[in-house]
């Protein structure tokens, strides 16, 4: 049986490739890709199946029940008629620039389209390509757990992301340091067969503009804009202008997205930054438990805290002129890039003061919002306050008892032994000016719960939760998976039957390795 899948690539058949086929390191000239076949699993099995992302590709529960799906999600077979390949781009690491990177364990099996929508098919973990450096190019079950959850979390949370479709085993054992502290251990083997309209990112057009290839970053501006920006017209240098400007705008729009849900990437390098404005790359991620500006949960960045939460729409903006950098070659003016990076940083603040309102429920304008606001940030980092919760169990407060604000929130903090009169004191304050705020708005208390509900989620992929599914999995016991990936599809409900997920971080994942620390290879 074979899976009656529509085949429309174009990438690779558009853009050029490497005219080198085998398989090894090497630095790619010249080419947006090479071929390269995924590596055959010695004993897959499926895990776990999106069964939205089946139908969004046009396939049923059936399909993903057969011989023939698996082989395809896990690498052990390539579709007929297509050819498999691995992407070339490069990126800045860390602030600093690293050169080629590619895919280095992420082959794309074919582009798909169903109901007027473009896909691409991916599997990250299947094997090596001429970009996996000293790697191997798999994954574990670990980073595959993870990011296959938090794929499909993110998308029913509003933010914009790539997909996961499937979940499985490779029936192999992979090594894997995961603290990068010379404690190397066996561990399972997984892959996930992630999905996205394309997986493009800044690093894609950096590498061609580092090597002064203006050629073939022409090739692929001008493919970028055909197949995922056709409203923008024919190319030309205007074009390539509003391209850059309609970038900004959707990097902009997910990193508030972030901010809101308080979602922290971990890896914000150019090379984890996708041009259509999705949220890629899942890798030391993590939900702010308390409310931290200067929390990060990547172990790399632990030092400087470049990627820190509070940090997160500057680095948006860095690596914007590090694109606008890239696409200058096509344009030769300054002044509209420079134009479009000054008009990010006064749209991000615009559109954070219109998130942060959405949080409080408050829907008119007024000058003292800033001034409540800020004063808020400031009183949720006096002591260790979960963001969710605290956001979440708001929307209860009742504008006439504002002396029961305190209350309300209660449950938010971590240690009320930590809370001082001083601090209990300065909480009741915002509550009373919060109450007269809400004097302003024409919502009743009812209609304004409602309101901050549907943009506070209940339930989000807290990395304690994740690492339960994970310690689980490895076990051979996937209950938890089934559970957790259930509840994220409705994370604004109630589900009264899931409340024991609405819960602050359990003391033992505190430090655990998994919950607060994560390197870039979880």
């Amino acid at each position: 049986m074979t899976l009656k899948l529509n085949i429309k690539d174009k990438f690779n058949k558009a853009l050029p490739a490497d005219s080198i086929l085998e398989n090894y390191r090497r630095q790619v000239e010249r080419a947006c890709f090479s071929f390269v076949t995924p590596k055959i699993p010695s004993h897959p099995s499926l895990i776990h199946v999106s069964p939205e992302m089946l139908h969004n590709l046009g396939l049923t529960k059936e399909d993903s029940e057969t011989k023939a799906f698996l082989n395809i999600v896990t690498g052990a077979k390539v579709l007929p008629n297509t050819k498999p390949y691995a992407m070339c781009y490069a990126g800045h690491q860390f602030g600093n620039w690293a050169g080629q990177l590619g895919d280095g364990r992420a082959i794309n099996l074919a582009e798909i389209e169903h109901d007027n929508k473009h896909w691409a098919l991916q599997l990250k973990g299947a094997g090596e390509t001429p970009y996996s450096r000293s790697a191997d190019g798999l994954a574990v079950l670990r980073s595959s757990v993870r990011e296959y959850l938090c794929s499909e979390a993110m998308y029913h949370l509003g933010v914009p992301t790539t997909r996961a479709l499937s979940l499985a085993l490779s029936g192999d054992q992979v090594l894997r340091d995961v603290m990068y502290n010379g404690n190397a251990a066996y561990e399972k083997g997984a892959i996930v067969a992630r999905v996205a309209p394309s997986f493009l990112r800044f690093g894609s057009y950096e590498i061609f503009a580092a090597r002064q290839d203006h050629k073939t970053l022409k090739t692929l501006v001008n493919f970028t804009i055909k197949n995922h920006f056709p409203h923008l017209g024919t190319p030309s240098k205007a074009t390539y202008i509003a391209f850059f400007a309609e970038v900004a705008q959707r990097t902009l729009e997910m990193i508030v997205h972030w901010q809101r849900v308080g979602f922290v990437h971990g890896v914000m390098n150019t090379d984890n930054m996708s041009v259509l404005g999705l949220t890629i790359d899942f890798g030391p991620y993590g939900w702010l438990e308390g409310f931290d500006l200067g929390w990060t949960p990547n172990t790399t960045d632990r030092e400087h805290r470049r990627y820190r939460y509070g940090n997160q729409p500057n680095i948006g903006l860095w690596n914007l002129y590090q694109l606008a950098n890239a696409l200058y070659p096509l344009i030769e003016a300054t002044e509209p890039l420079e134009a479009i990076l000054e008009q990010y940083k006064t749209d991000f603040d615009i559109e954070s003061l219109k998130m942060m309102r959405s949080k409080l429920g408050l829907q008119i304008e007024s000058p003292s919002d800033k001034l409540l606001l800020q004063d808020l940030e400031d009183l949720l980092q006096l002591t260790e306050t979960d963001m969710t919760i605290f956001f979440r169990n708001l929307s209860r407060f009742k504008s006439e008892k504002p002396s029961e604000g305190f209350a309300v929130i209660e449950k938010a903090f971590y240690t009320l032994d930590d809370l001082s009169d001083s601090i209990i004191e300065q909480w009741n304050n915002w509550f009373q000016r919060y109450a007269k705020r809400l004097q302003d708005e024409s919502f009743s208390d009812e209609e304004r719960k409602a309101a901050m509900n549907a943009v506070n989620p209940k339930y989000v992929l807290r990395n304690y939760m994740a690492q339960l599914a994970i310690d689980d999995a490895t076990k051979g016991d996937y209950g938890v998976i089934e559970e957790l990936f259930n509840l994220l599809k409705k994370p604004y409900d109630e589900q009264p039957e899931l409340e024991k997920w609405f819960a602050k971080r359990p003391e033992w994942a505190r430090n655990k390795v998994g919950c607060s620390m994560l390197s870039c290879s979880s």
